[in-house]
């Protein structure tokens, strides 16, 4: 299987560094190839630019090589902290230039996009890994936890992904290390047993 981990966070030595390395780590052990992208170390451009609006634009290379990466991938782990109820702008450009018409959904023939898209991508099963540092009482009742419609409903849901689970880590930045050692052990199983 090919399996593609997209990381989001400009701090190398933060947790979610950490629950992206073990995804990888487990992912190699089973046999599967992975496709990893730090987009902070890599400078992703998240910036959509006027001339890639439409479905058959032609795109840089780097953007190309990520529709045909995440197109291609068997399974899909978004790893990234939960700012202000949603991801940070370098995810959320990304989705914007690689999560696209032509790539992750298609309208059917005569549809303007009114109508609710088909879903293209390949992958079966889509894990999103979120660190937090607000309670998840809080994050359910007063904010009604955003990024669970933004992954489940508006994104994966639309673009063909059957499979999609979410976990959030929280409060980190009061976790122990021992927290965070039995949180890693639950993210390896986790991807274990998705992509066994």
């Amino acid at each position: 299987m090919i399996i593609s981990i997209i990381l989001a966070h400009p701090d190398s030595d933060s947790f979610n560094h950490a629950i992206a390395n073990t995804c990888k780590d487990a992912l190699f052990n089973l046999g599967h190839e992975v496709v990893f992208h730090d987009l902070c170390r890599e400078n992703f451009d998240p910036l959509l630019p006027r001339n890639e609006f439409e479905k058959d634009a032609p795109l840089p290379q780097v953007i190309q090589e990520h529709c045909d990466e995440i197109a291609n991938a068997d399974g899909i782990i978004i790893v990234h902290p939960n700012w202000w109820g949603m991801p940070p702008a370098i995810l959320k450009g990304w989705i914007d230039r690689v999560i696209r018409p032509g790539v992750a959904y298609k309208f059917e023939e005569g549809d303007c996009g009114e109508s609710i898209p088909r879903g293209l991508l390949n992958a079966k099963a889509a894990l999103i890994f979120n660190t937090a540092n607000t309670s998840d009482e809080r994050e359910f009742e007063i904010f009604g936890d955003p990024l669970e419609s933004l992954w489940t409903n508006c994104i994966f849901g639309l673009c063909g992904v059957p499979n999609i689970i979410r976990r959030t880590f929280t409060i980190v930045v009061t976790s122990s290390e021992k927290q965070r050692v039995e949180w890693l052990s639950e993210i390896k199983s986790l991807v274990e047993h998705t992509f066994h």
